[in-house]
């Protein structure tokens, strides 16, 4: 079987663990005979549990086979440090594995190649695609916002909005339930559940009161969930107030009675000013990312996502457009008036799918992904 057959299956595992491993990376490996027999097959589990190749090995030994010679196929180089388990290349190299083929190296300055240098120096073949191949962007695609906040110190931003086809997310009166269908807002809980965190604005939990947790679709965790509330007007009573959620509220105001009893409900309130009395909003996203947050979910109203783009902080929008026309409302972003096309925001489609009765659109800001 061409490793690509292999290297396809352990991306797909990977896949498996899309809603499951935050922060750590959405890992896959398949272990395969010297004569193309499947040995073991893994996929990381939840943060501080075993990763892929662990789970591969145990797979293979719960099934009574060797990997003694084996080829070991993964979407992301072995790490080399002790973390909450330990270096997953010792345990290949302890298994006696010959070869690992993978599809990516890792960007975390704790491995960055380390994995790989101690499994030449024990003997094992390593073999690592091309990051131009299509494999290789899949497995980059699957954990981009593992890479942006490797490489760049921030969240991989994706900018949720549900829109009409002429552009506006609500009525003039605010009504805006329900724009786009029922599959299009199970699909939207599905991006929830992938991301690290959802991020919104005190704007959205004065209006609209939100949960912005995951109920539509199945998931092991409840992703954080981020307020930008500057004067820290949250109600004590909010519905964003849930058991067992972590709830971070960046604020650029001191206000010590409101901070104690919003952590009296469970909320951790940081503070972040800028020059204009507001949260910094790229100050919050390097502290986002010193905080493990991979992937950050926005779900907020114009002001917020125009305050976002404007400071070339939004990375992806993801955009539910429904088959209808509203005139007159609220549109998606505060941006402009801008007096020449060439002030506009250039941006790249990056996938267009059904669904539903609705149409999502995936487009990404040129050159975001230079990273």
């Amino acid at each position: 079987m061409p490793h690509d057959c292999y290297l396809a299956q352990a991306l797909d595992l990977a896949r498996q663990s899309l809603t499951l491993t935050s922060p750590n990376p959405r890992v896959g490996c398949v272990i395969s005979s010297a004569d193309g027999q499947i040995l073991g097959r893994g996929q990381t589990q939840q943060a501080g549990g075993p990763h892929a190749e662990i789970m591969a090995l145990r797979d293979a030994r719960a099934s009574g086979r060797s990997v003694q010679g084996a080829t070991a196929f993964v979407t992301l180089e072995p790490c080399s440090h002790q973390g909450r388990t330990g270096p997953c290349c010792d345990a290949l190299i302890a298994a006696g594995i010959r070869q690992v083929v993978s599809l990516h190296t890792d960007p975390n300055p704790l491995v960055a190649g380390q994995g790989f240098d101690r499994l030449r120096a024990a003997g094992v073949e390593v073999h690592i695609l091309n990051p131009d191949d299509p494999l290789a962007q899949q497995a980059r695609e699957l954990n981009i916002g593992f890479f942006s906040r490797m490489i760049r110190n921030t969240p991989w931003v994706r900018l949720k909005i549900a829109a009409s086809l002429d552009g506006q997310t609500a009525l003039n009166n605010g009504q805006s339930q329900w724009i786009t269908g029922s599959a299009a807002r199970t699909d939207g809980h599905a991006w929830r559940a992938r991301s690290c965190a959802v991020l919104t604005g005190i704007g959205t939990v004065l209006a609209d009161n939100p949960r912005l947790d995951v109920r539509l679709v199945p998931t092991a965790r409840q992703p954080t969930l981020v307020v930008v509330d500057s004067r820290l007007e949250t109600p004590l009573d909010a519905s964003l107030f849930i058991a067992g959620r972590a709830l971070w509220i960046w604020a650029a105001g001191q206000n010590d009675a409101k901070q104690r009893a919003l952590e009296g409900r469970g909320a951790t309130v940081l503070y972040r000013p800028d020059a204009q009395g507001k949260v910094d909003l790229a100050a919050m996203l390097q502290d986002l990312a010193a905080r493990s947050i991979n992937e950050l979910h926005v779900e907020a109203g114009q002001r917020l996502n125009g305050a976002l783009i404007r400071a070339g902080l939004v990375d992806e929008l993801l955009i539910y457009l429904a088959p209808k026309l509203l005139g007159q409302g609220i549109g998606m972003t505060s941006l402009g008036p801008f007096s020449q096309l060439a002030d506009a925001l250039d941006l790249r489609f990056h996938g267009i799918e059904p669904v539903g009765h609705d149409l999502r659109i995936l487009a990404r800001p040129v050159g975001c992904e230079a990273f």
